[in-house]
């Protein structure tokens, strides 16, 4: 597949998304020679409402991305729903993707390709901005923007396979790149000034204001894994049973970690901290947590869980947090591996976990609405009632406005 990097110096108002006719609107390659190469699949169009400013923390509430689609920002004194957001034309309800929070402002990509820049207070739209033109397929998923030095970084999939920097001054296009694949399900991430993404097979390496090309590593099996960092080493897994560690200049593999070979799905159960890496890796039979020191590749340790699967884990202090598909709550040191909590839920999480400034409390996300656990007593209080439960739940997102 021929790869093109493109940069697009002028922002065009696509008519069917925003409902108001610009002269490119009939056009939406335009004129414009920096255009030369997109097909519609690929243009990034975009409206400015009002001009991106930071905003004040609204810290007596939690952002819900609830799994219908539906983001909105609920008040945890009053317990009230504070504002709500959603996508212009989605075909289906889903969450799928996380959100990020930056000086105040909330940016959400929407399954339809669609990303938003919402004021926390209020819920007020500063920009919307849209990928591709499809009105029928999921162009992001499992995506969580990175944002640093004025841009937000996200990768898209099926037919629309890209990697996109958008200004989050309007969510204009200041550069994207055409992937391999059509399957690109992890987040970017963001080092020394350079972007990391894989597509399939492929491993890339990004200039982060200009798109340029670093380098691409190619591998025998397709890379799934969340690319993570210790500070030096770059840390990506396959599909498979392998964790890489690479160098975040040139395409060197530093050294590779061999796990379980009943084990593998990583993906995005993987995280660094103090030059060692945790991750989560699902099996047939047993689920384990490994820990590898970041600079030699070796195995700390590794805990198991027996006929089980983790779904999610976690950092908070120097612990592990995380549950199992089967309904197991855990809490794990990270110094040593050991088990300090394995509990039995009621609820089935389906959102990260977070914690409040409490020490004895943590919240999630359930088909039901949002749970309040006590650690202290070991309950579940359901904070926030849904009003109607879907058959088809994929996932949620919640953040804490802090």
């Amino acid at each position: 597949m021929k790869q093109k990097l493109t940069t697009l110096l002028f922002v065009f108002t696509f008519v069917n998304m925003f409902g108001q006719v610009s002269p490119t609107a009939k056009n939406s390659q335009s004129t414009d020679p920096n255009n030369k190469g997109l097909i519609s699949n690929d243009i990034v169009t975009n409206k400015a409402i009002s001009a991106l400013k930071k905003v004040p923390l609204d810290e007596a509430s939690i952002l819900l991305y609830d799994y219908d689609g539906t983001l909105f920002s609920f008040d945890l004194e009053s317990e009230t729903i504070v504002w709500t957001v959603k996508a212009s034309d989605s075909h289906t309800e889903m969450c799928a993707n996380a959100v990020t929070l930056q000086d105040g402002v909330v940016y959400v990509p929407f399954i339809n390709g669609e990303i938003f820049a919402i004021d926390n207070q209020t819920g007020a739209i500063f920009w919307k901005s849209r990928i591709g033109n499809y009105t029928d397929q999921i162009v992001l998923k499992d995506q969580a923007p990175t944002i640093n030095n004025g841009k937000l970084y996200i990768s898209t999939q099926n037919q629309n396979s890209d990697i996109y920097a958008l200004d989050i001054k309007n969510g204009s296009l200041a550069w994207s790149y055409r992937l391999d694949a059509e399957v690109n399900h992890t987040p970017i991430l963001f080092f020394e000034n350079k972007v990391f993404t894989q597509s399939a097979t492929n491993f890339y390496c990004f200039e982060a204001n200009t798109g340029k090309v670093i380098y691409q590593k190619t591998f025998d099996e397709a890379i799934t894994g969340k690319p993570v960092t210790d500070g030096q080493y770059v840390f990506v897994a396959n599909e498979k049973n392998t964790l890489y560690a690479l160098s975040a200049n040139k395409s060197d593999i530093i050294w590779e970690f061999k796990f379980d070979e009943n084990q593998n799905n990583v993906k995005n159960r993987i995280f660094c901290k103090d030059n060692k890496i945790y991750f989560a890796a699902q099996g047939a039979n047993t689920t384990s947590v490994y820990c590898v020191d970041s600079k030699t590749g070796t195995q700390l340790w590794k805990t198991d869980f027996k006929d089980d699967n983790i779904e999610y884990i976690t950092q908070e202090n120097d612990n592990l947090w995380g549950y199992t598909r089967g309904k197991k709550l855990f809490q794990i040191l990270l110094d040593n591996g050991e088990v300090v909590l394995d509990k039995k839920l009621t609820t089935m999480p389906i959102s990260n976990i977070e914690f409040p400034v409490d020490d004895n409390l943590l919240m999630y996300y359930c088909d039901a609405g949002l749970v309040q656990y006590d650690l202290k007593e070991q309950d579940e209080n359901m904070f926030y009632m849904r009003t109607s439960i879907k058959d088809d739940v994929y996932s949620a997102f919640i953040k804490i406005i802090r």
